[in-house]
């Protein structure tokens, strides 16, 4: 669900305004389209960007992590947020490619949830594959084979992007955004059990 289109996204979308959504919620009526057994929810994460900071204007984009929170809260319903890091998550886990084997990035998010959530250990940073002549391993790596900067003008190509981040479907700005489906099917698991241990109290 977005409030943008997003012709390249290869699952059911719905475009629609996720607030206005949950703000209208109500626990869910059998075979009604919104049937919802839990949420993972990714508030625009601009405002506490590494680039905001750098450009000292994150206050022009809003902070919609609060009202999420709230409005995650009173569904009910087992939950999750994902941002960046310096966002104001509580009690965040944090994952990064380098956790996953089969990625190529090293992208740090934080997830919070309604439910206890681990990580997997978090190994060594390698080298990353780079234009710079100014780094001291320029020119040792390469891009298909190495960990990439997916981020940062065009650091690596639009393949080796989708291929650093297991997102074969997305554009290449599309990818600077995104977080890799790995960390959301690692969540997803233990959101599962979640699911599981509140339905078997009923």
């Amino acid at each position: 669900m977005d409030i943008k289109a997003q012709p390249n996204y290869p699952f059911a979308f719905h475009r629609m305004d996720a607030l206005d959504v949950l703000s209208t919620y109500v626990p869910p009526i059998p075979g009604h389209r919104w049937e919802i057994a839990a949420i993972h929810a990714s508030p625009p994460c601009q405002r506490f960007s590494d680039l905001a900071k750098r450009n000292g204007n994150g206050a022009d984009w809003p902070d919609l992590i609060g009202p999420v929170r709230e409005l995650l809260q009173q569904t009910g319903l087992p939950w999750v947020i994902e941002n960046v890091e310096g966002a104001p998550l509580r009690d965040p886990v944090m994952l990064c490619g380098t956790m996953f084997p089969g990625l190529r990035v090293i992208r740090h998010r934080l997830f919070e949830a309604s439910f206890p959530i681990e990580a997997p250990p978090h190994p060594a940073h390698p080298l990353v594959f780079t234009h710079d002549k100014r780094k001291a391993h320029y020119g040792q790596l390469d891009q298909d084979t190495a960990f990439v900067q997916v981020t940062g003008g065009g650091n690596c190509t639009v393949a080796n992007k989708r291929a650093a981040m297991g997102v074969e479907w997305m554009t290449g700005a599309e990818a600077n955004e995104a977080i890799p489906p790995a960390y959301t099917e690692w969540i997803g698991g233990q959101l599962l059990s979640a699911i599981q241990v509140r339905y078997s109290k009923r």
